[in-house]
């Protein structure tokens, strides 16, 4: 194989995903310094890689868009004509490897329309993406966290040393920008952010459970409480705020996703549904993420490394992966006690460590 082959990575969506996939891209860079690596991302997920020090070129596939444009104002000449150059545009460029991350259809079609000698995905793609490609890699769990199993490609292209952190960087920009948005709180507390929404109706846990959460947080623990979120949770966040007795602040859609990042990292603990916040959370060094986990497997996509917390009902019908469910007792029987008493549990294990106290 060549010693510095040019690589294209389509890891197209979502951001807990494209969070998961930053390990693989590091250990790559590290055995192929002098590759050039590409990356083809949808809008959503772009900012976590956007001015990565490991990315040549950062190819956004605005599909997302093309669909509102066309089911919203029928403007189906106009993106059939930006469809067109995005493809041309995606071939002109030849790569000794094409890496399919995603392992669905949409991924497998740019896969197959990008020029590449050998094309890459992990055995047991979904939708017959694995049409796409001419190598695929075993892995020898199907159970086993999405981060791992990229890196199983990264061992496959000859990878032997998997050193990696695996986060965000952010600029010295964000940072000066987060600054500006904790200034009315002070440098000098504890901060425990709050990532209550979700995009499955089934992974909430209740907004009225979050306000008696975060009073309890503040009145008994005596720890600043920021509430996170998408600029269309800031409602949701509202109502929660609305039934505290205590303030917090609230930053939903106030931030990009480096700033989100980088605002986690000032953190000590970060609490959260299964949804892409709690994977940038996962991915900075500082806080500790505890996260409420119903329908969806920690096992395969909780929060990436020990010092984590997932909180479950263990109910034998979870994990489903239905995004609606009429009973959702995965989530009701998590009660605000059983995530209190873990907030509490690690606020003590941080302050035995800031302290340098023998536990």
């Amino acid at each position: 194989m060549n010693n510095n082959p040019n690589i294209l990575i389509i890891k197209l969506s979502a951001i807990g995903d494209v969070v998961h996939s930053l390990p693989f891209l590091e250990v790559l860079k590290d055995r192929f310094p002098l590759s050039k690596i590409d990356w083809v991302v949808e809008e959503d997920a772009s900012g976590i890689i956007e001015d990565h020090p490991d990315i040549d070129q950062l190819i956004v596939f605005p599909r997302k868009g093309w669909i509102k444009r066309i089911s919203k104002k029928g403007e189906y000449r106009s993106v059939g004509k930006e469809v067109a150059n995005f493809l041309k545009e995606l071939k002109k460029k030849k790569y000794d490897i094409v890496v399919d991350l995603q392992g669905l259809f949409k991924s497998g079609i740019l896969t197959f329309i990008a020029r590449g000698r050998r094309k890459i995905a992990l055995n047991g793609g979904r939708e017959a993406s694995s049409i796409f490609v001419n190598e695929r890699v075993a892995i020898p769990d199907p159970n086993i966290h999405a981060l791992e199993r990229y890196l199983y490609i990264a061992r496959y292209l000859g990878v032997t040393e998997l050193d990696w952190n695996g986060q965000i960087p952010p600029d010295a920009e964000n940072k000066k920008y987060v600054n500006h948005l904790l200034q009315e709180i002070g440098n000098d507390r504890t901060l425990v952010a709050v990532n209550p929404m979700a995009k499955w109706e089934s992974k909430l846990w209740g907004l009225d459970r979050f306000a008696c959460l975060a009073d309890r947080i503040k009145e008994e623990l005596g720890a600043e409480v920021i509430f996170t979120g998408s600029e269309s949770d800031t409602q949701a966040i509202k109502t929660i705020l609305s039934g505290m007795n205590t303030a917090a602040l609230n930053l939903a859609g106030k931030s990009s996703l480096k700033e989100l990042a980088c605002l986690y990292q000032k953190c000590a603990i970060v609490i959260s549904t299964d949804t892409g916040p709690m994977h940038i959370a996962a991915a900075m060094i500082s806080p500790v993420v505890i996260a409420l986990f119903g329908p969806t497997s920690p096992f395969k996509t909780g929060p990436y490394g020990a010092k984590h917390r997932v909180i479950r009902a263990g109910l034998e019908c979870s994990p489903c992966f239905k995004k609606k469910c009429d009973d959702m007792s995965c989530m009701k029987k998590i009660t605000v006690d059983m995530v209190f008493n873990t907030v509490k549990e690690v606020l003590k294990d941080v302050e035995i460590k800031k302290n340098n106290i023998p536990a």
